[in-house]
């Protein structure tokens, strides 16, 4: 059953985006949206997000992105090979295009959002979406998972969020609505647990990818997840191959056993949802990567990296890099 709709009211002030898995910058002045208000409540945020819903619904992005969506889950579902009744059955239900009704959204509710017959065990953990009560592109990104959910029949229950820099508000508005605020710092180190998962992480930190990716890190867990988020082939092109193996090594290690398609670019989420692409990984193109990938678990430290661009949980355990440093 899909999570019980909610006023899709609106999101209040903003500043220019910034990943709620990156650390913030002080030289970045934030830009203010001209709908800013000194204070806003949860209405106003709500009624922000509906509005973002009802433009995303009728853009050209929207429509381009559910081929892409539909694509990459066909092929990832399929080989999970799922008991009867589950994921294929509800992948199979689901036409993955905009219809008329979409644009005909009831006032005070979600686009889209409907309570779904049946039984879907597909999860969905979202990371870094930053603080959509002041940001525009945090906002959108908000919009894009809240429709996606929709449209892959995952209540909002089964959908888990955090970001270090939530505000109180914003924790209020997730929780109105209906999915489920983490309140734990995971790094991204939260483990598929043998269930097919929905990673959305746009615009995080490379540290977040690579400690998914080793929280992660077996044939079998890879094989149930599928990563929105940075495109991993533009990690490749940017960052010095040196770089990449020693500061990301688990992002380096396993571009040879990852399928990706990105998300079409349109004028008008330039800026939202840019070198944003879908991950997954082919068992095939697993089990032929080398025996001694799968060897090494190192658990990353970064120690050395000057510009990491994720938010540490302080309240961690140290590693063993940590404790050699003391």
């Amino acid at each position: 059953m899909a999570a019980a709709a909610e006023p899709w009211q609106a999101v209040a002030p903003r500043r220019r985006r910034r990943s709620a898995a990156r650390r913030p910058r002080e030289r970045e002045a934030p830009a203010r949206d001209p709908e800013d208000e000194p204070q806003a409540d949860g209405g106003v945020v709500l009624r922000r997000i509906r509005e973002a819903g009802e433009d995303l619904l009728l853009s050209d992005f929207w429509s381009l992105a559910l081929e892409t969506i539909n694509g990459c889950l066909t092929k990832h579902l399929e080989q999970l090979k799922a008991p009867e009744g589950t994921l294929p059955e509800a992948l199979g239900k689901l036409h993955l295009d905009s219809s008329p009704d979409e644009a005909a959204v009831t006032p005070g509710s979600i686009p889209g959002e409907s309570p779904v017959p049946g039984t879907c065990r597909l999860k969905c953990v979202c990371y870094g979406i930053g603080n959509f009560a002041t940001c525009v592109i945090a906002r959108h990104q908000l919009t894009f998972l809240l429709l996606f959910l929709e449209k892959c029949q995952i209540p909002r229950r089964h959908c888990w969020v955090y970001d270090p820099l939530f505000s109180q508000l914003e924790i209020a508005v997730l929780n109105t609505l209906g999915v489920t605020v983490l309140s734990e710092n995971e790094e991204g180190r939260r483990s598929v647990s043998g269930e097919p998962t929905v990673f959305y992480m746009p615009h995080c930190g490379t540290a977040l990818y690579n400690n998914l990716l080793w929280g992660n890190w077996s044939v079998d867990a890879l094989a149930k997840m599928l990563i929105i988020g940075n495109s991993f082939r533009g990690l490749e092109e940017r960052l010095p191959a040196r770089i990449l193996q020693k500061n990301y090594s688990y992002i380096a290690k396993i571009l040879e056993g990852l399928e990706e398609r990105k998300l079409p670019e349109t004028s008008q989420y330039t800026d939202i949802f840019n070198d944003t692409a879908i991950h997954w990984f082919p068992v095939q193109k697993l089990q032929q990567l080398p025996t001694d990938t799968w060897a090494f678990r190192e658990e990353p430290d970064y120690e050395d990296c000057e510009d990491l661009e994720i938010i540490r949980n302080k309240t961690r355990a140290p590693s063993a890099a940590d404790l050699n440093s003391l």
